[in-house]
């Protein structure tokens, strides 16, 4: 989504390693959730091998040799998918989207968590002027970049300034931001979406108010004629593209504002598909024109593992669709990520919570998702042979040396306390290198709802936040991970009425 507003500037460091050194144009898009490879499920299986080695020929894969190796550990409590959207006038997008130039950018993304029940999913819109952390990302030449801090998220795609983006960095950031490892990443162009909406027959939309030419392009110097009529209507093509991409007329005329109805919209356009039937000559338009114009990670380059992909999300009905936004605030002319509610979000998809408080890993007698009980946290295991350093990730005094005291007691040997590089962590933060994993999930039974990230460098340690209680646990272990009521109240539902919802303003 577009446009710059006011936001607070509030910066993220759980992932931050301790005192390690730091290293280190924009235009809204159409965005699309993975939901558009359902379509390669019933061809594959309905359509014969000639559809398969169509499609496989149509799949683009990009380097992720770039993806970082300081990332969160593999979960099995669901899966992630970051999809990006990119606004690269290359190739076919010359005729779309009203505007000039090569380099790929991205205005914003959405992060779709598939829940482990595979029957309920959720995509969080990170909007692009989120002030975030951009992590160490790699080059076209090979070198990498340093870490910088509080920039705008939708900078770390133009990494490199290349016409197909950076699409690892952007993941790296994702990951950073959120504490989730993301385990597969799709760009789609402007080409592509525009042919998928015409491959299934135009997207049913709500247009809260009329749109003249001077909304969508306002450099134009005057109003201009009509473009949306106000109210339900359908739209596919350059159309669909123009309603996705308005911003100004709208609302407040924000980006916060335009990614309410893009949400509507993906909603909408998963409901069509659903619509048309599953079937290959409804499918093969909208898959011939998904594949064309995406690009993927190498775990999904072929039409098998796309396959693969899709049927852990053919199950998930439209309500159980949901779509949120990450929480923030204006502040100047940017947005800032709100604390502590974008670390409750991320907590809870990382416990695999839905937005109605569900826990998908647990299940009733019918098998289906309930809500989880009071668990137990595991009892505090013996840190005898461990080595673990200690820094303070607050500004409160003194709270290294208390919780370095408490693991000693418990049989850890403590090789330093020190103040963390930054002292704005919430959650506690344990860090590990290679063949430490064993090491840090003991000491995690010291701090239950501490954060895991692995490091290059070897050794142990442990970041405090501010959510670490002396002589006791980070949080309450029977009380389970929430999605943040003022989340919940703001999201929608694929099935949701298109014209309810549409705007902040």
């Amino acid at each position: 989504m577009a446009g710059s507003h006011k936001a607070g500037v509030t910066s993220r460091r759980e992932s931050d390693g301790p005192a390690a050194p730091r290293r280190g144009k924009k235009r809204s898009r159409a965005r699309l959730i993975g939901i558009t490879s359902l379509s390669v499920v019933v061809l594959a299986v309905a359509g014969g091998g000639w559809i398969y080695f169509q499609l496989n020929g149509n799949i683009k894969t990009f380097d992720d040799g770039g993806v970082s190796a300081d990332r969160p550990a593999a979960s099995t409590k669901g899966s992630n998918v970051l999809i990006i959207g990119s606004d690269t006038r290359s190739g076919d997008n010359v005729k779309y989207g009203h505007g000039k130039g090569d380099i790929g950018r991205s205005d914003t993304a959405l992060l779709l968590h598939v829940y482990s029940d595979q029957k309920h999913a959720v995509a969080v819109s990170i909007p692009r002027d989120s002030l975030v952390d951009i992590p160490s990302c790699k080059l076209p030449n090979g070198s990498w970049t340093k870490e910088k801090h509080l920039q705008m998220f939708n900078s770390a795609f133009e990494v490199g300034e290349t016409v197909e983006g950076n699409p690892a960095c952007t993941q790296n950031t994702v990951e950073k931001l959120t504490g989730l490892r993301v385990d597969h990443t799709m760009v789609m162009d402007f080409a592509g979406f525009a042919k998928m909406t015409e491959a299934v027959g135009g997207v049913e939309v709500c247009v809260p108010g009329n749109v003249y030419q001077g909304d969508l392009n306002p450099k134009l110097g005057h109003k201009g004629s009509l473009i949306f009529a106000k109210g339900p209507q359908k739209v596919s093509g350059q159309k669909a593209l123009d309603y996705v991409r308005i911003r100004h007329g709208i609302g407040d005329g924000s980006d916060i504002g335009r990614i309410k109805r893009q949400q509507a919209f993906i909603g909408s356009l998963i409901k069509q598909v659903k619509g048309n039937g599953l079937d290959p000559t409804t499918l093969l338009p909208l898959a011939n024109a998904a594949t064309k114009s995406m690009t993927v990670d190498s775990g999904l380059g072929s039409p098998s593992k796309l396959i693969s992909f899709a049927m852990s999300m053919k199950g998930i009905d439209l309500h159980n669709t949901k779509f949120v936004t990450l929480p923030w605030r204006y502040e100047g002319a940017r947005v800032a990520v709100v604390k502590p509610e974008a670390d409750a979000l991320f907590a809870a998809l990382r416990a695999d919570r839905t937005v109605d408080g569900q826990d998908a890993a647990a299940k009733d007698k019918d098998g289906k998702p309930s809500a989880a009980p009071s668990a137990s946290a595991p009892a505090p295991a013996s840190g005898k042979g461990i080595a673990v350093a200690v820094y303070n990730g607050t500004t409160t005094k003194g709270l290294a040396g208390t919780a370095a005291d408490s693991l000693k007691s418990a049989g850890f040997t403590v090789t330093g306390t020190a103040t963390a590089a930054t002292q704005d962590y919430t959650h506690t933060v344990i860090q590990y290198g290679p063949n430490d994993e064993a090491k840090a999930k003991t000491l995690a039974t010291h701090f239950p709802d501490a954060l895991m990230r692995t490091s290059k460098q070897p050794g142990l340690s442990v970041i405090l936040g501010t959510q670490y209680k002396p002589g006791g646990p980070d949080a309450s272990p029977s009380a389970p991970a929430a999605v943040p009521s003022s989340v919940v109240d703001a999201s929608r539902s694929a099935d949701d009425n298109i014209c309810s919802n549409l705007s902040y303003g």
